[in-house]
């Protein structure tokens, strides 16, 4: 079938410590709602106890009445006044509840999705270039819409147990083997739907893979960023028939478990049927030989079937929590990770002017689970003010550099200092807010143009002369005068009115940003990819004309454009194979000379 994920007992009672802190979530996110929704459920969950005897009262006042014609007694009258207002308020704590549960549901997927974001954003790159954690973050991210009914569960299981208590009380008073009985015919259902339940746990924690391939397949076969291969290659029954392949072993085993949990539920639900019906008819046989009367009677069939109804309420509640609390554990694991790199005690701000530069002293680097070497004891010195260019052929380590300035990553071993001080002493926020940074797969926000630029400094996003500026220095401004709302503009087509922008066009936005942040090392990873040779020309232009004083670091393979930087270094299996001008490299006739000469033999 499909591999298990532990003792399901075992893991079922571990998962209950979930439950402190989700109710501590549930508390946060409405104090008010919480404790209205408290008194309106003990409340309602005496209601049952106080109909059964009003309704006892009331039909042995009919018998006694009956016995005695006359005038309807003014007792009855306020005994039906009673039932009524019992049945009046039961109907509006129902809607009460209902309005309690749609609030607080919202305020617990509100509180969830926010702690969820605040905490993703300071997670390790690592983590998110691991498959594993992308597995742990969309199940953390479902529990802020999926377990809503857990709410309502906790809440209706807290009012099953008061009317339990108050409905057995009455039957344990008339016979504590009929309460026992009860118990015992509905505890083999109790325990079978905890075993399907938890299978039903064990099977959506195998197939989250599965879900994750299949939400990528529909992307694939409905995203404008695939249509064009998807037309031209005709690849649109591939993606079908893969999608159904793979959706239908998910159904297929769904479906293998229902049917199983239809035949034995339906099974044991018939033996807690026969529990209660057997201690109903010894009532009957009671009444007809005068031990009861009929009101007594009345009241005990309905606190037996209440007592009943609620026992396996009560089981099958408490199971569903649990359950349900099993799901939890991925939302709290989540919540509990810890970034490996973050600001140390008594970190220090990062210089404002840098004085002496930037300096890697035997760095060396290789990603998790990998042994390759992509830095291999790695030295290299960049002056304050100095502007170099990283070249090399694909999976050199140009980009891992630029994420160990950045402490996207740590080193494997060596030290990167920033003015002599270890990047690790400096706090982690101030040394970003130092560093403008544009890597090749930059982000493309469906969000306005203000906010596309204004990332950069989010701080500036609504100074609009601060904008307009980092646009014409990134050349984006005869995009910005073509658009009809400007700034303002929506791109992309995720959203109504939304400008889509060509590759180009995104590139110079992207640009953009990285000039806001005015930083004191700006770093551009391939900037002008998608741009045609007299733009590209521009873009560097204006880029040695902007880091002019500043330490710029530019990595591109199109090194027509490198030319111009004060010194360019060549990396090569991990190390620095050559570094120097572009006249000294290409007097020497080594790699970068080879690399030229063919880049400018395809102009020619």
């Amino acid at each position: 079938m499909w591999k298990s994920i532990g003792n399901p007992w075992r893991d079922r009672l571990s998962a209950l410590k979930n439950l402190p802190p989700v109710l501590k979530l549930l508390w946060d996110s409405g104090p008010r709602l919480v404790t209205a929704a408290g008194c309106c459920r003990l409340i309602a969950a005496l209601l049952p106890l106080a109909a059964l005897w009003i309704g006892k009262l009331i039909i042995d006042a009919v018998v006694a009445g009956m016995r005695h014609p006359g005038p309807v007694p003014r007792e009855i009258w306020i005994l039906l006044a009673a039932e009524f207002a019992v049945a009046a308020t039961g109907a509006v704590l129902g809607r009460a509840l209902n309005y309690f549960d749609v609030r607080l549901g919202e305020r617990f997927s509100h509180e969830v999705s926010e702690r969820v974001m605040r905490h993703a954003a300071t997670l390790d790159l690592e983590s998110f270039e691991d498959p594993v954690f992308h597995d742990r973050i969309e199940r953390a991210r479902v529990q802020a819409n999926d377990r809503i009914g857990m709410l309502h569960a906790l809440g209706q299981w807290l009012q099953q147990v008061v009317t339990l208590i108050s409905l057995s009380a009455g039957v344990l008073a008339f016979s504590p083997v009929l309460f026992l009985l009860i118990i015992g015919a509905v505890l083999p259902a109790f325990l079978g739907e905890s075993h399907f339940a938890f299978l039903a746990y064990s099977l959506a924690y195998s197939v989250t893979p599965m879900r994750r391939e299949l939400d990528y397949l529909r992307d694939l076969a409905t995203k404008k960023e695939h249509a064009k291969e998807l037309k031209l290659f005709g690849l649109g029954e591939y993606w079908r028939g893969k999608f159904n392949l793979i959706s239908g072993e998910v159904m297929g085993r769904s479906q293998r478990l229902a049917g199983r949990r239809l035949r034995v539920g339906a099974l044991l639900a018939v033996i807690g049927s026969l529990g209660y019906y057997g201690s109903y008819a010894f009532l009957v046989v009671r009444t007809l030989r005068g031990a009861l009367s009929l009101g007594e009677l009345t009241f005990l069939a309905g606190a037996l079937a209440g007592t009943s109804n609620q026992v396996q309420l009560v089981f099958s509640t408490f199971t569903g929590i649990a359950d349900q609390a099993l799901f939890l554990t991925d939302l709290f694991e989540f919540l509990a990770m810890k970034p490996k790199i973050r600001t140390l005690p008594g970190a220090a701000p990062a210089p404002r002017v840098i004085q002496y530069g930037l300096e890697f002293r035997g760095v060396t680097f290789h990603y998790p689970q990998t042994n390759r070497l992509v830095l291999d004891h790695l030295d290299l010195h960049i002056d304050a003010g100095e502007r170099i260019a990283i070249v090399g052929e694909n999976g050199q380590g140009k980009t891992t550099l630029i994420k160990l300035i950045t402490r996207l990553y740590e080193p494997s071993s060596g030290r990167i200092l920033l003015d002599g001080v270890d990047i690790r002493d400096y706090d982690l926020a101030d040394l970003h807010s130092r560093m403008g940074v544009i890597f090749q797969d930059f982000a493309r926000y469906d969000l306005t143009v203000r906010e596309n630029i204004g990332v950069g400094r989010i701080g500036h996003r609504d100074e609009d002369s601060r904008l307009t500026d980092a646009a014409r220095e990134s050349g984006a401004a005869p995009i910005l005068g073509r658009l009809p709302h400007g700034l303002n503009q929506m791109l992309g087509r995720r959203f109504e009115d939304g400008v889509d922008l060509s590759g180009g066009e995104w590139q110079k936005i992207a640009l953009a940003r990285a000039y806001l942040r005015d930083a004191q090392i700006l770093i551009l990873d391939e900037p002008t990819a998608m741009l045609d040779a007299k733009a590209e020309y521009e873009v560097f232009q204006r880029f040695m004309e902007l880091t002019h004083d500043k330490m710029a670091i530019l990595i591109s393979h199109r090194l027509s454009t490198v030319r111009m930087v004060d010194r360019i270094v060549v990396l090569e299996h991990g190390v620095i194979h050559e570094a120097g001008t572009h006249n000294e490299l290409m007097d020497r006739g080594g790699p970068y000379a080879t690399m030229f000469t063919l880049q400018a033999a395809k102009y020619r």
